[in-house]
């Protein structure tokens, strides 16, 4: 087992940015919370996992993704997921008391739960994870050019949702 503190290194460093990206994939504080406790569980019985691993972060995040989708293949509620994907309104984002940005914040969210899994994954990753196309695609597992398919695809959906609300916030001003 590796040091208590390297352990606790890892996950002050990683763990929120780690939740955000599956509670955004996932859509299920529950699952969130059981998923990431399995990472760190794995990652403190062996160490071994992060050997050679030269950039730590998207290693986790191509980790917590492949735990997300085993999740869904043993639950047998991949289908299911998807469909309630939209319907649900859990936000990556910290709550505010400013109205408009509580207002913008929560169509945000809505219009990212709209987005396919595998868009939303993209999205998220590049927009709050900085990862570049390259390092989305080896962390996901697929080609680059399918990521920024994906990315590309994920925002003309945003734009188009939000366009309104930002219209309408323009002429507030």
């Amino acid at each position: 087992m590796p040091a208590r503190p390297e352990i606790e290194r890892l996950y002050e460093q990683h763990a929120q940015p780690l939740y955000a990206f599956l509670l955004n994939f996932t859509r299920d504080e529950v699952d969130t919370h059981d998923l990431l406790q399995e990472l760190f569980v794995k990652l403190a019985r062996d160490p071994q996992l992060l050997a050679g691993v030269r950039e730590e972060r998207p290693f986790l995040i191509r980790l917590a993704h492949n735990a997300a989708i085993d999740l869904m293949r043993r639950r047998g509620t991949r289908e299911r997921t998807k469909e309630n994907f939209a319907a649900e309104r859990i936000s990556p984002f910290a709550p505010t008391s400013d109205p408009d940005e509580k207002v913008f914040r929560d169509e945000l969210s809505a219009a990212l739960g709209e987005l396919p899994a595998e868009q939303r994954a993209v999205v998220h990753l590049k927009l709050w994870s900085g990862l570049t196309f390259e390092e989305i695609a080896a962390t996901l597992e697929i080609p680059p050019n399918t990521a920024a398919s994906r990315y590309r695809y994920g925002l003309d959906k945003l734009r188009g949702r939000l366009r309104p609300l930002y219209e309408e916030m323009k002429k507030a001003e």
